[in-house]
């Protein structure tokens, strides 16, 4: 199974830095990861759902470690990607607005 799309969509949250939708092999999507900050650094939540009992479950998940693996690094440079992309188009906009 190979990733064929990542979509980031950043978010101005303090913890939750982004939500990611991701396209398999061009016929199945899962939507509504997140990118969180968390004490040792980012970590990417899978799709869950709160439960009657208040736990949260996953909806969708890595069953092998590989395959988790993969699944980050991918979708973790896509994340750091965007932040630099919209910095880079932040940075443009001051320039612009200070030669006006």
């Amino acid at each position: 199974m190979q990733i064929t799309e990542i979509n980031v969509h950043l978010t101005h949250e303090d913890r939750l830095k982004a939500f990611v939708s991701v396209t398999f092999d061009n016929c199945f999507a899962v939507r509504n990861m997140k990118i969180v900050e968390g004490n040792k650094g980012l970590i990417l939540c899978m799709p869950s759902r709160k439960t009657a009992r208040e736990v949260y479950q996953d909806l969708a998940h890595p069953i092998t470690q590989e395959f988790r693996s993969y699944l980050e690094t991918n979708i973790l440079q896509a994340y750091q990607e965007q932040v630099e992309a919209e910095k880079n188009q932040e940075g443009q906009v001051s320039s612009s607005t200070a030669q006006a």
